[in-house]
């Protein structure tokens, strides 16, 4: 498992988990402004990045289990190798939301700062339905092979999650880590990993996750976030609105799903006034 830990190791711990298709890279802007003063670690989860990505054949060794709750005990070990088990703050993008929220469920008290963007830590809202993208990619014939043979999920969320075009350089590093078929794996077993009903293996955690979101409300919490997301839209947005109604809100119309690469220059600034108001 690939990681960064930047900054004092004496500093204020800032947790920051991302989603799929991207990696630690997403947060690089984050870290650059934070570095100074807290201690700002982000891992590749396993399959992403520049991490190891193992097969999830029956027979295949080493063989991993591209689960949620694998991601959940992957982030416990990591913390545990770090010999963080104090206070942190929680910064969450996309499907890190629900690793981190996940992982939270048992050690809510450390949790005493959130940074929230275009995530989820809930359900599917009720009545919505799943974008097309997304349901093309969680089937386990033409998903597997349109993202695993041609990266169209990696490739595509460079272009498709910014409203300010990526320089050639940024998106070839988004897309870096995923260039063969073995390399993609962890970017379709993400998404076939979405819970939609009961009976799906992650949905026990996400459904926990959503009954406890309000038990954060006591707590500062930021969220940013680019309204012309196709996937955590308004509609997500709303739900943390209602569930935290003390958090700072920083929303963008004219950002995207990739929000720190849209609007980096504000938000960056922003969370670190955030932080440095909210002192652990």
């Amino acid at each position: 498992m690939h990681y960064l830990d930047e900054g004092p190791r004496d500093g204020e711990v800032v947790l920051a988990l991302h989603g799929n298709p991207s990696w630690s890279y997403y947060w690089r802007h984050l870290v650059r402004g934070l570095r100074d003063r807290y201690r700002v670690v982000v891992p590749d989860h396993v399959g992403m990045g520049l991490s190891d990505k193992p097969d999830d054949d029956r027979d295949a060794l080493p063989r991993y289990d591209y689960t949620l709750q694998s991601r959940v005990d992957d982030l416990q070990a990591l913390l545990e190798h770090l010999g963080i088990d104090g206070p942190l703050t929680l910064a969450v993008h996309d499907w890190g939301g629900m690793i981190g929220f996940g992982w939270a469920l048992e050690r809510m008290p450390r949790v005493r700062r959130l940074v929230v963007l275009n995530t989820a830590a809930f359900p599917m809202p009720a009545g919505k339905p799943m974008p097309w993208q997304i349901a093309l990619g969680r089937d386990y014939n033409i998903g597997e092979l349109v993202i695993r043979g041609f990266n169209a999920f990696s490739a595509g969320a460079s272009w498709l999650g910014v409203e300010r075009r990526m320089p050639r350089e940024v998106r070839r590093a988004y897309v870096a880590p995923y260039d063969s078929w073995a390399n993609r794996i962890a970017t379709v077993r993400f998404m076939q990993d979405i819970p939609l009903r009961p009976g799906d293996r992650a949905w026990p955690l996400v459904e926990a996750s959503g009954q406890r979101l309000r038990e954060y409300a006591d707590r500062p919490a930021f969220i940013g976030w680019g309204l012309k997301d196709f996937v955590f839209d308004r509609d997500f947005l709303a739900r943390f609105r209602s569930d935290w109604p003390q958090a700072e809100v920083h929303a963008f119309e004219d950002a995207g799903h990739y929000v720190l690469e849209d609007r980096h220059e504000v938000l960056v600034p922003a969370i670190r006034g955030f932080l440095d108001r909210h002192p652990l």
